[in-house]
């Protein structure tokens, strides 16, 4: 559906003062750090002459931010079984990173498949299941774990998209990320006393599921805590873990390296914007029901959002947008849910502003697109069909 007018009359000043927001009287305030004028690296202030140029000095200012960890060399990829499943060839593969446990992956691609595939990197959400990773958008057997099932109903319109747009052509590769699925802190590798009586024992059961992913929301502030205390951030670890993923698909036989794209919903649009706006190698990027402002987070919505998400002295100099707007002129897509309780509605579109004029300023406004859908937080089978025809346009042409 096309853009949906603003209907609200903004005042003056800071639009989003309308509304309450969680800091009280504080925020107006607070909201006057980030201020209205474009952040001091935007490519919307005018300082820069070419969008090279702007995208160098912004990207150097958000890697200081960042602080990530050196990348070593592409890990080594085991390959544990292949087989078929819903007309798709599919590699169960895993590899070892410098940190942390084993990570596990899928490789979907049509079955019959030859020669070098388009590519892409399927980026799971967060959806407060970090028992599950790849298992979230993929699946590869009849005998599913019915908590997917309900995943795939409520947020996929009931298909994993992966096996979708893998059926179109490309090869897929989910991975679990960071403190997701088999990247998961297990419980016997903490302190008892933050084990809460739980364990590792008998996983798969649905009450041990949900007993893990409740522990492991509250786990996510002395994660966050400790990466600060250790000089990085959450985004620059998912961007780590999903640039190796980008390393072993690119280092494939079977993977045009040239055409690669990503995608993912929420937490996976979050990934995306970093992997997107940061890794050159992804060709085409879709962020879906994941773009917003610094100011709606701050306002109103981080109480919806994890530590994942921020990145500490960024909003100045970068605003959220923008760090997926680093990619451009490469071909660029949001899709927004008029009805997602994540965000508000005044900031999606200020955001969707944001990287229209940006993109529009450089002369490469028909690189990015950005769609607004009826209902609430989700990918929906509307929304897959036109985020997979955007890559058929980018990456098959």
């Amino acid at each position: 559906m096309n853009n949906p007018p603003n209907s609200r009359t903004e005042p003056k000043g800071y639009p989003s003062m309308v509304m309450q927001n969680m800091i009280g009287a504080y925020g107006e305030w607070a909201a006057s750090l980030v201020g209205e004028e474009p952040a001091h690296y935007s490519f919307r202030t005018g300082k820069w002459k070419t969008a090279q140029e702007w995208r160098t000095a912004a990207l150097g200012r958000l890697m200081t931010h960042l602080n990530q960890p050196k990348r070593e060399a592409t890990p080594e990829v085991t390959v544990h079984k292949t087989f078929t499943y819903d007309g798709l060839q599919v590699e169960d593969l895993s590899w070892q990173l410098p940190y942390g446990p084993r990570t596990q992956a899928y490789l979907l691609k049509p079955e019959g498949a030859t020669g070098k595939l388009p590519a892409i990197v399927g980026l799971h959400d967060h959806g407060g299941r970090k028992y599950f990773g790849r298992r979230k958008i993929g699946r590869v057997a009849d005998d599913w774990h019915p908590m997917m099932l309900e995943h795939y109903e409520g947020y996929y319109g009931n298909v994993a998209w992966a096996n979708e747009i893998a059926k179109r052509g490309y090869a897929v590769l989910i991975h679990d990320t960071f403190t997701f699925a088999s990247r998961r802190v297990l419980l016997a590798d903490v302190p008892e006393f933050l084990r809460r009586g739980l364990t590792d024992a008998d996983p798969e059961n649905l009450e041990n599921v949900n007993a893990y992913n409740r522990w492991a929301a509250d786990h996510e502030d002395i994660m966050a805590k400790s990466l600060f205390s250790a000089g990085t951030t959450w985004p620059s670890v998912f961007l780590l873990d999903d640039q190796y993923a980008v390393d072993v698909l690119s280092a494939r036989n079977d993977v045009d390296a040239n055409n690669i794209g990503c995608a993912g919903l929420s937490g996976g649009g979050l990934r995306t914007v970093f992997l997107g706006g940061i890794d050159p190698r992804i060709k085409a990027a879709v962020c879906v029901g994941m773009m917003s402002t610094w100011r709606d987070y701050l306002l109103h919505k981080c109480h919806t959002h994890t530590w994942m998400c921020y990145v500490p002295n960024c909003p100045p100099d970068l605003d959220y947008p923008e760090i997926f707007g680093l990619r451009m002129p490469l071909p660029t897509m949001a899709l927004y849910d008029v009805d997602d309780s994540l965000f508000t509605m005044p900031e999606m579109e200020r955001s969707d502003k944001m990287l229209r004029d940006q993109f529009e300023k450089a002369g490469v406004g028909d690189r990015y697109v950005g769609k607004f859908y009826p209902g609430p937080h989700k990918f929906d089978l509307e929304m897959q069909n036109d985020a997979f025809n955007f890559f058929d346009q980018w990456l098959k042409a």
